[in-house]
């Protein structure tokens, strides 16, 4: 059966490689983001892969004007329809504490638009009674560090949302992907200091698929991930606030 994936935050290294993964495999992709010339050449990259379609849509999480089309576009298209969540933004935490308005637009990219455009997507799967959505995280999400809380907290969050959405979609035949990367060697994390066991986006994406693939509710990326995080959760709180990670 045909499958379209759309795809939001389709200019990340990790998008991308996903993107390359799924036409591979013969589905549809759209692609959606900001930057038209670098998804333009992603879209040329997935026909030549096998994509069957690779359509090209502005998207800004922070224009809620850009999501309407999207789902119009969504369900115009004959299948099963798919979506996978790569949007987000990371500013370095003594930026935010130094201008906090910074805190809106990391919580609007990482978190509550594109929970909109899932949102407006729900009701669509339903109606076909299938279709996966894959919801990309981040293990800063599991508990708030000195570091980066701001952005944990916008992961957080939409960690929770896409456990109602996956209790929601499962009810009619559809499925939602809770997905935890540690640290990827992406735009995001290059001025990062102090990153360790740095995952190639290619190795995130082969995750991401056999997940999609087994039906899995939340996976941890690369796997190791899942035994680091329990640790740093399971460290008792007067412990862990004297502790810098």
């Amino acid at each position: 059966m045909t499958q379209t994936w759309l795809v939001l935050g389709a200019t990340s290294s990790m998008a991308r490689a996903f993107i390359r993964a799924v036409a591979q495999d013969g589905h549809a992709v759209i692609l959606a983001g900001r930057d038209l010339n670098d998804m333009e050449s992603t879209a040329t990259d997935a026909r030549a892969h096998g994509a069957p379609l690779a359509q090209v849509h502005r998207f800004d999480a922070r224009d809620p004007d850009t999501f309407p089309a999207l789902i119009e576009t969504m369900t115009e298209q004959d299948g099963v329809l798919n979506a996978a969540v790569f949007v987000g933004s990371m500013p370095e935490q003594s930026t935010i504490d130094a201008d906090p308005s910074l805190i809106d637009g990391t919580i609007t990219d990482s978190f509550t638009g594109p929970a909109r455009v899932l949102q407006m997507l729900a009701p669509v799967l339903e109606a076909r009674g299938s279709g996966t959505i894959v919801g990309v995280g981040s293990v800063a999400g599991d508990r708030g560090r000195i570091g980066n809380y701001v952005y944990g907290a916008a992961k957080a969050g939409f960690h929770t949302y896409l456990s109602g959405l996956r209790n929601r979609l499962t009810r009619t035949g559809g499925h939602v992907v809770t997905v935890k990367p540690g640290f990827v060697d992406t735009a995001m994390t290059w001025t990062v200091e102090g990153m360790f066991l740095v995952a190639a986006p290619q190795s995130v994406a082969r995750d991401i698929l056999r997940a999609v693939t087994k039906k899995k509710n939340v996976i941890y990326t690369p796997g190791f991930w899942r035994l680091i995080m329990t640790i740093i959760r399971l460290v008792p709180e007067p412990i862990f606030k004297k502790l810098s990670v």
